[in-house]
Parts: C-alpha cells; sequence; structure tokens
C-alpha cells in the first residue's frame, strides 16, 4: 500500500462494480474513489439516494447490465453478491478471462491490510454499534477510516478513507458472491473483534444454526493472539464460542448476572435508567468503575452496544473522555429507532427490525423510553427469515411488549406455501386470545387508512420493516396532519 489513505498517482486501476448500485458496492465505489482510482459501474433501475450519491461522487454508471458496459477493459471488475451467472455483463466478464473479485475481498485488499481493523460481527446490532464505534473513535480524535452498512448521522456518510491507522467495519455474516459463499466477515481481518450476539438468522444461505455458528466460529479464529475478542456474554452461543479464541477476550453484559471464568474481564452496567432523552449508568471493568454514562440511545440492548464500544475503544487506549463525549454526542442511523416526526402528540417511529429477537428489544426498547404510552406496533414480514413458518411461534411472543399489533401481508407471498409460510391470520388469533389488539392488513395504505383516525395524543406508532413499506411513515404522518 503506497499509503495510508490507499493507492494514489501510478498505482491507480480501473475498478468496475457490476450491481453498483446497492448501498454496500456504492460504498465501495466511493473508497474507491477517494483511493484515487478510476472507478465504473453498472446496475439496474438506480434511483435516488444512491443514483445521486454515485454522481455527486463523481463515479460514472450505466443502468442494465450489457457486455458494452466493459468497454473500456477495466483492470479489476467487482461482482457485487446479488449477481448470479446468466447476467450478461458477468457471462461476458467470464468469457474473456476479465479479473474478477468480489466487494469483500477488494475492500480487505485495499484497505484492510496494513491497518488495525475493528470489525464488529453479530446477528443484531451490527450498524449501531459500528457507527457508535466509529464516531467514539473519531471523538477521542483518533480519525478513522471506517465502512458501515447504514448512514452514520454523524457523519452523514456510510464510509470514510482517512489516514488513520485505524479501520472501522461492519462485519456482515452474509455470503460474498456467487463463487464465495463464506460470509464476508471472513475477509476482514479482525484485530479487535466485537461478536455482539450469535442466533440462527438468514435461512436461505445456512442450512441450520451449526452452518450458522460455524461461521461465527471462524471469525473469530481470524482473530491474531495480539488483538482482542469483545463478547457478548448475555448471548448463549457467544458464550459458548469465545472461549475458542486465540486472543484475549473480554466479555459484557447488560448486568453481571452471568458471570465470566475467573481472570477474564467483564464489562456490565448499574444504575441504569431510561428517560424520553435518553440512557443514563456506571460502566464497570469487573470490579473498576470506567466512568459515569450518557447517551441518546434508548434500550438494554444499546446498553450491550454501549459497552461493547467502550470495550473496544479501551483495548487501543482510545481517551476516554473523547469516548465518553462521543456517546453523549452519537445521533444514531438512519433507521435505527428512528423518530420520522411527530403530529398531533403522536410519534412515528421507524427501525429495520425484521428478526423476532430484534422485534422484542426494539418494543422494549420503545417501552422503556417512552415509558406509559400506548404502542402500536406495525410490521411488514418482508425478510426471508421474516416470513417461514418455523420461526411463527418466536413473533408472536416477540410482539408482546406492544399494545395493538398490525401486520401487513407477506411481500413475495409466490414464494412460499401453506407450510413454509407465516400464517398471518393465525398469528392475529393467538394475539387476540390472549386479549391482544391486532389485525392484518394488505399494505401501507389499507394500514393508514384504518390506523391514522384511531391515534391520539400520547400514542406511539412503532414501524419495523427492513424495506421501504411503501412510504407508509410519511403516510401516516400526512394523514395525521389531515386530520
Amino acid at each position: 500500500m503506497a499509503s495510508k489513505a490507499g493507492t494514489r498517482g501510478s498505482n491507480a486501476v480501473h475498478y468496475h462494480l457490476i450491481g453498483i448500485g446497492g448501498s454496500a458496492m456504492a460504498a465501495l465505489a466511493g473508497l474507491l474513489k477517494a483511493a484515487g482510482h478510476k472507478v465504473t459501474g453498472s446496475d439496474e433501475n438506480v434511483y435516488p439516494p444512491m443514483s445521486t450519491e454515485l454522481e455527486r461522487m463523481g463515479i460514472a454508471f450505466n443502468q442494465g447490465y450489457r457486455p458494452e458496459n466493459l468497454s473500456p477493459r477495466p483492470d479489476i471488475v467487482v461482482v457485487g453478491n446479488a449477481i448470479s451467472r446468466g447476467n450478461p455483463e458477468l457471462e461476458a466478464v467470464l468469457i474473456h478471462k476479465l479479473r474478477y473479485t468480489s466487494a469483500a475481498a477488494t475492500i480487505k485488499e485495499e484497505f484492510i491490510w496494513g491497518r488495525h481493523s475493528l470489525a464488529v460481527a453479530g446477528t443484531h446490532g451490527k450498524t449501531t454499534t459500528t457507527s457508535l464505534l466509529a464516531w467514539v473513535l473519531e471523538s477521542a480524535g483518533l480519525n478513522p477510516s471506517f465502512l458501515i452498512g447504514g448512514v452514520a448521522e454523524n457523519f452523514g456518510t456510510s464510509f470514510r478513507l482517512t489516514d488513520s491507522e485505524y479501520f472501522v467495519i461492519e462485519a456482515d455474516e452474509y455470503d460474498t458472491a456467487y463463487f464465495d459463499k463464506g460470509p464476508k466477515m471472513w475477509h476482514y481481518l479482525p484485530d479487535t473483534a466485537i461478536v455482539n450476539n450469535i442466533e440462527f438468522d438468514h435461512a436461505d444461505i445456512y442450512r441450520d444454526e451449526e452452518a450458522y455458528k460455524f461461521a461465527f466460529a471462524r471469525f473469530i479464529n481470524l482473530i491474531p493472539k495480539n488483538g482482542v475478542l469483545v463478547a457478548g456474554w448475555d448471548s448463549p452461543l457467544t458464550r459458548e464460542l469465545a472461549p475458542k479464541s486465540f486472543a484475549p477476550v473480554e466479555s459484557f453484559a447488560y448486568g453481571d448476572e452471568t458471570p465470566p471464568p475467573a481472570g477474564q474481564k467483564h464489562w456490565h452496567a448499574r444504575q441504569v435508567q431510561f428517560s424520553e432523552s435518553g440512557t443514563t449508568f456506571r460502566a464497570f471493568r469487573s470490579d473498576e468503575e470506567w466512568g459515569r454514562i450518557e447517551t441518546p440511545l434508548a434500550g438494554a440492548f444499546n446498553v450491550r452496544n454501549v459497552l461493547a464500544v467502550i470495550a473496544a475503544a479501551e483495548s487501543i487506549k482510545a481517551d476516554r473522555d473523547g469516548v465518553r463525549q462521543g456517546l453523549r454526542t452519537f445521533a444514531s442511523v438512519k433507521r435505527r429507532m428512528e423518530v420520522r416526526g411527530e403530529v398531533r402528540g403522536v410519534a412515528v417511529i421507524d427501525d429495520f427490525a425484521h428478526h423476532p429477537t430484534a422485534v422484542r428489544e426494539t418494543i422494549d426498547a420503545v417501552r422503556q423510553k417512552y415509558s406509559g404510552r400506548r404502542i402500536v406496533a406495525v410490521f411488514e414480514p418482508r425478510s426471508y427469515t421474516a416470513q417461514r413458518r418455523e420461526f411463527q411461534n418466536d413473533y408472536i411472543k416477540a410482539f408482546g411488549g406492544a399494545d395493538e399489533i398490525i401486520l401487513a401481508s407477506l411481500f413475495h407471498p409466490e414464494r412460499y406455501t401453506k407450510e413454509t409460510a407465516i400464517d398471518l391470520p393465525e398469528m392475529v388469533t393467538a394475539w387476540e386470545s390472549s386479549g391482544k389488539a391486532a389485525k392484518h392488513l394488505k399494505d401501507a395504505d389499507a394500514i393508514v387508512k384504518d390506523l391514522a383516525p384511531r391515534l391520539s395524543r400520547g400514542d406511539v406508532v412503532l414501524v419495523m420493516s427492513n424495506g421501504g413499506f411503501g412510504g407508509i411513515h410519511q403516510k401516516l404522518l400526512d394523514a395525521l396532519e389531515a386530520k
């Protein structure tokens, strides 16, 4: 690597990204451009905000996949993980023997070798924890590079390239490319690794829990002896895998009810208090108090995220006052308990939650933050996990903390059979039999039409989906304005 900021001058090459319109690929395009490379790309239906973001960065891209997009011939083609055989542009790459690779491998080769990698893994909480860690290190004066699976509001972007020796990255367990079915996180050379929690997910690419667990076991095995594993001790599977680490282990948990092995440093919280303005607590490393924490984040799961970030920051000796300042001034991540607006005393919140555990913890966090207010949970079963029947009972339990539940229809019902899909009417019946108000309505428009007239001052509407959900948030706010 010619410099810590990336490759410059005569070392610059031409990268072409197939699938450049995805959020991760567009962020990679920006990093490559910042490193001084020529970047082009292609995708289908690139639309704002990604199209305008690529244009702002001065990155040329073609709409649609065609062999002629590969002229002039690029030095390296990056194949997005959504691209599969049969794509005409990919077929041309293979026929003409162009050099190709994956996004994750490119990130490793271009940006992580030679730096200290702080990689954040786990089934839940990766994006928030990665964003928080990047901001805390920034507040501590360490000027980190980063790549995050969402827009970090403090930075206004999902990526940055600097001359710092530190690179903060969200370590995703989803597969890498059609030719590399291992998880992306195996490429990220973790020195400081956070494994927040492990709970079976992505049933579309992992055959069972054992296969999913192996992905994290191998990630943990990549940490060098002079690194550190920051392990979520409230997660049974993380507790099971952590002792296999060759690196020292520091654990963290909401409280100190699950003690670690003797001699292992353990981060936990005491005197936790939640309010609408945020959360306060005292952070401890084993029996030693680290300091009093103030954060605008809500919920027990975010207390864990904060503890993980403090432990990671301590592992590289980040300035403690700067860390506390970063925790106090963190502005969250888009679509993570994001308040989209409050009209006539009704708050509308957007969250990316789609796994049963994430749904439960998000509802709990909203309950803790908005104590005493009625919570209406609106859910779009959109992800593969969210539509599979084996998770149905988990979802029924997960929504127990809401006062009312409204389900939209399945996102792609044709992909499932009666045996494999969750049964929405059955779920509604289960909630109603326990005395809870529940409904199944077709889509965003039907939900807004039904719900808006019934909302009263003090109500909190929590909308959960890992997609756009038909613009339901703004439609609901507009309907409340019109009342």
